[in-house]
């Protein structure tokens, strides 16, 4: 394995050791300062040596074929915010299912290896925090039943699906933190997977998710190495650059995942705060232990 690169500079380099898988999350610098369209993120993926660019529709999967790439997990096709309405609600099962079989559909037949899920917010109705809350108990119950109607279709197209855990404490921006959804602590979501008994119905762990709920990052990786599809990255306070400025040490977690055999793909999705592409290049490169 290739020397860590310190968090205290910007790096060069992008991925070169071919040890980690590393995507880049589209909707991030889709939604930055100057918007990069399919085209530019595919280009700069390149470039960079990522592998995916990932979350895009399949309508733009043509733009990343033409330029050797995947896309890594795939959207489930949820209008809206596709948190709010998830597995976890039987109100919302029959649109959940549909969408996300057509979009395993999408994966089997461009050769892509998976497609998110959510266990969804815990309000009956999820639009409405009044309308009263669905107890865990019974929220990750529907999970297990929800995903079991899905498991199967899932199996035979060979596309998994990774359900992803999310933090509720930061309320302060729409993407930092998801007040009210119910999938909050890793290992009761990793638990909950597990009882599907399912190959194809994993975990999406994001590291910055994660730290801020339960933190201890690299001995969960450990422990739930066996239910991890797919991992996200972002800086933590702030879903910010993986720079000095943040508190997780990501050398050590991609080197932990490189221990642990996993061969699945790393999406960088944090929010630029600063040149795009200087932060994206500071972050692929780091992570390319």
């Amino acid at each position: 394995m290739g020397a860590a690169v310190p968090q205290t500079h910007a790096a060069e380099k992008g991925a070169v050791n071919g040890n980690i898988r590393q995507s880049i999350v589209f909707w991030c610098f889709n939604a930055a300062g100057d918007k990069w369209d399919i085209e530019k993120t595919a280009q700069v993926a390149k470039s960079l040596g990522c592998q995916s660019v990932e979350l895009v529709d399949p309508s733009q999967w043509g733009t990343l074929k033409k330029h050797g790439l995947v896309c890594a997990i795939a959207p489930n096709g949820m209008p809206g915010a596709p948190f709010m309405k998830g597995f976890n609600n039987p109100r919302y099962h029959e649109e959940v299912i549909t969408r996300t079989k057509s979009a395993i559909d999408a994966c089997a037949d461009a050769g892509f290896p998976s497609v998110i899920a959510f266990t969804g917010f815990k309000w009956r109705d999820a639009d409405d925090p009044s309308s009263g809350e669905i107890p865990q108990e019974e929220g990750f119950d529907n999970c297990v039943k929800g995903l079991k109607q899905v498991a199967g279709y899932a199996e035979k197209k060979g596309v998994t699906i990774c359900l992803e855990h999310l933090n509720t404490r930061d309320d302060t921006h729409p993407m930092k933190g998801h007040p009210g959804y119910q999938g909050d602590d890793v290992d009761a979501v990793a638990d909950m997977l597990r009882r599907v008994g399912s190959p194809r119905v994993k975990m999406l762990f994001d590291i910055y998710h994660v730290q801020i709920m339960n933190g201890d990052v690299i001995r969960r990786l450990g422990q739930h190495m066996d239910i991890i599809g797919h991992v996200h990255t972002a800086g933590n306070p702030g879903r910010g650059e993986l720079d000095e400025n943040q508190e997780i040490q990501y050398p050590a977690i991609m080197r932990k995942l490189v221990e642990l055999n996993y061969d699945g793909y790393v999406g960088q999705e944090f929010i630029p705060t600063r040149d795009p592409l200087e932060g994206l290049t500071q972050a692929v490169t780091l992570c390319d232990v």
